[in-house]
């Protein structure tokens, strides 16, 4: 079986293209890890001044932080499981396009939850437990 260079370049453009895009996952989810671990520590480090005695951020800062926290270890799985299967199917000389779950639209809705659970313990004013 004879080798078409440029469909080997064309696989080889768009692997690159894969690592790219898998490299921008894992900065966008290590951000929104590092992001809800510091807000919960931010906060708490903010009440300890303010109370001269340690005090653990209200549930609501807690649940913030969680839900960043998920929705970045979420996201990279789901990244690292799309790009597994990417290169796999840049393997094959068949290669078809498959429509599949964008990722960011799923993390795109996880943040509008995130950021709507914010804004209503913003509004009713919810305090530290």
């Amino acid at each position: 079986m004879a080798v078409n260079l440029t469909n080997e370049l064309a696989k080889e453009r768009n692997r690159a293209a894969a690592e790219r895009t898998l490299m921008a996952w894992i900065r966008t989810c290590l951000a929104l890890i590092s992001f809800g671990f510091g807000l919960d520590k931010i906060i708490g480090a903010i009440n300890t001044n303010r109370f001269e005695r340690p005090v653990h951020a209200g549930l609501g800062v807690r649940l913030v932080a969680i839900g960043f926290v998920l929705t970045g270890i979420l996201a990279m799985a789901a990244a690292a499981r799309e790009h597994l299967r990417t290169l796999k199917r840049l393997q094959r000389d068949d290669f078809v396009y498959v429509d599949q779950t964008s990722i960011g639209i799923a993390t795109a809705m996880a943040l509008t939850l995130i950021g709507s659970v914010a804004l209503i313990l913003l509004i009713t004013g919810a305090r530290p437990l």
